[in-house]
């Protein structure tokens, strides 16, 4: 069969237009795939919905990509033929984040002249903004935030005001008490919920790559830089850029993101040309930046500008009966997800779980819910499904400590004093816990921490835990 050339479109104008930058200004993700399958193009819309590059898709199968529920049975592209309509289904994709995304997916044949089928187009829409949330949520809930205690009913009541602002969000908490749930909900709130929401972990990449995958760079800037990268702020343009443990950022890229907080234009690596980019910035951070500002870490100007709406999420501990709800919520999820018909938690059980501290919070509370779904053989769960680290005395007696309520810092928001006292011997606690859970695998602790390996191996290394 002859090639066939998918570089540029000729007819719509004078001159031939190139076609990647024409599907990269289509904010819908598009892809072009030939007869194999395989990626012959990838547009920016779609590279911020599955975190994946254009040049990485280049030539692997779209299955690999998506990962979709549907691609081993059920993909629209087997029912597309050269005498065929578009064939439109819903489904779920994995990103490269491990998040699971709700899309319509759209199939259509490209045909050459004289009416063959050379190649397949596929549009990838996100649904997310269009879930519906369960009964839980809609009484006690913003989208998958959940909870009824008086600190997250006061953030429920403010957030559809705030979704409908353009202003920058500074979230603040400790380490897996939602920040990164309650940012999306934000996003999926707000006018922009059909565009991309884009996270970028600052403490997860190394400093030498941040600003490239921040700014982008033209081909040629770097040594390495063999073609152009568009960054994470022009991939989220017309959405919602999500930057967290923002704490992480060197001080040299904290000066280059408040220029482009003042007047919204980006300069790649590479050149002086700027470009303007229509994007929100929501930041997060368990770290006390007060603290670091007086320590010459973080710059004052830039926490004065990211603070322009700051929302503190208290600790687990400190929510109260918001326990029994996201233990009976997990619950529910989990049997869904793994078809289990558990009915409840034992007398027992749910006592320990609700004198547990869990100083990972909702995330670790989560976790300990999936395992004890994922063993449990009967109708309840009992303590011997729990894992043996919050049932066993002396570690539970290890773990445990008393709540300290959070007093008012110098910004009028909530500061847990324990966490800031002691948070260096906490953050070890949590890496130690983790990697026992794990079984000394740190991309499985990373994983139920949240963090990148490289996070993980730093944060490690700090604390000597490994030499």
């Amino acid at each position: 069969m002859q090639k066939v050339h998918l570089s540029e479109i000729n007819g719509l104008a004078d001159l031939p237009i190139a076609l990647p930058q024409f599907i990269d200004e289509i904010p819908v993700g598009l892809a072009v795939l030939d007869l194999n399958r395989r990626v012959m193009l990838f547009n920016r819309a779609l590279e911020a919905l599955t975190g994946l590059t254009s040049q990485a898709a280049a030539g692997i199968p779209c299955q690999y990509l998506l990962r979709s529920n549907l691609c081993h049975q059920g993909c629209p592209i087997n029912l597309v033929s050269d005498n065929s309509e578009a064939i439109c289904v819903e489904a779920d994709i994995i990103n490269r984040n491990r998040q699971r995304i709700p899309v319509r997916i759209n199939a259509a044949p490209i045909l050459d002249l004289e009416g063959n089928l050379v190649a397949y187009l596929e549009s990838v829409e996100d649904m997310r903004s269009l879930e519906p949330v369960d009964q839980v949520s809609r009484s006690f809930g913003f989208g998958k935030l959940i909870g009824a205690s008086r600190d997250i009913q006061r953030i429920f009541q403010v957030l559809p005001v705030i979704a409908q602002t353009d202003s920058s969000v500074l979230i603040t908490g400790q380490t897996g008490t939602g920040k990164d749930i309650l940012a999306e909900a934000i996003h999926h709130a707000s006018n922009r919920a059909k565009g991309p929401f884009i996270k970028v972990n600052c403490g997860a990449l190394p400093e030498t790559l941040l600003e490239s995958e921040l700014f982008g760079h033209q081909k040629g800037a770097f040594t390495g830089a063999v073609e152009s990268k568009p960054g994470r702020f022009r991939l989220a343009h017309n959405g919602t850029l999500y930057l967290t443990e923002i704490g992480d950022l060197p001080l040299n890229l904290q000066v280059k993101l408040l220029s482009f907080l003042d007047d919204k234009v980006l300069y790649p690596l590479g050149t002086t040309k700027g470009i303007h980019i229509d994007v929100r910035v929501i930041a997060a951070t368990h770290r006390n930046l007060e603290q670091m500002v007086r320590e010459g870490r973080f710059r004052e100007d830039l926490l004065f500008r990211l603070n322009v709406i700051r929302l503190h999420l208290p600790p687990l501990s400190a929510r109260g009966d918001d326990i029994r709800m996201l233990l009976d919520h997990f619950l529910r999820e989990f049997n869904s997800r793994f078809k289990k018909k558990i009915k409840s938690f034992s007398a027992n059980a749910h006592k320990i779980l609700l004198d547990y501290y869990y100083p990972g919070n909702v995330r670790e509370l989560r976790n300990i819910v999936e395992y004890a779904v994922n063993i449990c053989d009967g109708d309840q769960i009992r303590p011997q499904f729990l894992p043996a680290y919050i049932t066993e005395p002396k570690t539970r007696g290890e773990m445990a400590g008393p709540y300290v309520p959070d007093v008012v810092n110098g910004w009028g928001e909530p500061q847990s004093k324990a966490m800031d006292l002691n948070w260096a011997d906490t953050e070890r606690r949590l890496i130690l816990d983790a990697m026992m859970k794990a079984g000394g695998r740190r991309s499985k602790a990373a994983e139920i921490l949240g963090w990148g390996r490289s996070t993980l191996w730093r944060k490690m290394k700090r604390y000597q835990i490994v030499s």
